[in-house]
């Protein structure tokens, strides 16, 4: 296993549900054709979950996003589509913020990997709180996003995040099939 994919947040709320928006569902094939080559090659999956409790609104988030998501053990929580059924067996980093602190521990205690590639929802917020958490934790890895294979509601913010996580060194593929 020299390389790692984490699929971030493809949950049901992000696509199709409570915080769902047009052209997240399109993204189960690309993330699952990912994932099965990743799993083909012998290579490891791993998924982030977006977690809350039942007081989400009464957290920091949740009075500044005040929209029921992800609450643990609901329908919304779930992997969405084909890439849920393809994760099933892969570890999870349930996280109650926009970035995984587990996820972070759990690439420091691991040997380098060849490289690194993230993909998911949404790439303005959780997608990118976890690629720089990735660089962090393991800096000498190359971590490479997908500019197709994640968005955001926004697409002048998906681009913006893209242009960021450029500026941070992390390989953006597929920018130039991005509709203009």
């Amino acid at each position: 296993m020299n390389k790692l994919l984490i699929v971030v947040d493809y949950q049901n709320d992000f696509v199709n549900g409570s915080l769902g928006f047009a052209g997240a569902e399109a993204l189960d094939e690309v993330i699952a054709a990912k994932i099965k080559q990743y799993q083909a090659d012998g290579d490891k999956v791993v998924v982030t979950m977006d977690t809350h409790e039942d007081d989400y609104l009464r957290t920091q988030e949740g009075r500044k996003l005040p929209v029921r998501h992800c609450i643990r053990n609901t329908e919304g929580w779930q992997v969405h589509g084909l890439t849920g059924a393809l994760v099933e067996d892969c570890r999870a980093f349930e996280k109650p913020v926009f970035g995984s602190a587990a996820l972070f521990d759990y690439l420091r205690g691991c040997a380098a990997f060849e490289q690194i590639e993230l993909c998911g929802l949404v790439s303005n917020i959780c997608v990118i709180s976890n690629a720089v958490l990735v660089k962090c934790a393991q800096p000498e890895t190359p971590v490479v996003v997908d500019a197709m294979a994640c968005a955001a509601p926004d697409p002048d913010l998906h681009l913006a995040a893209l242009q960021v996580m450029e500026g941070l060194q992390i390989e953006i593929i597929n920018k130039n099939k991005l509709k203009k």
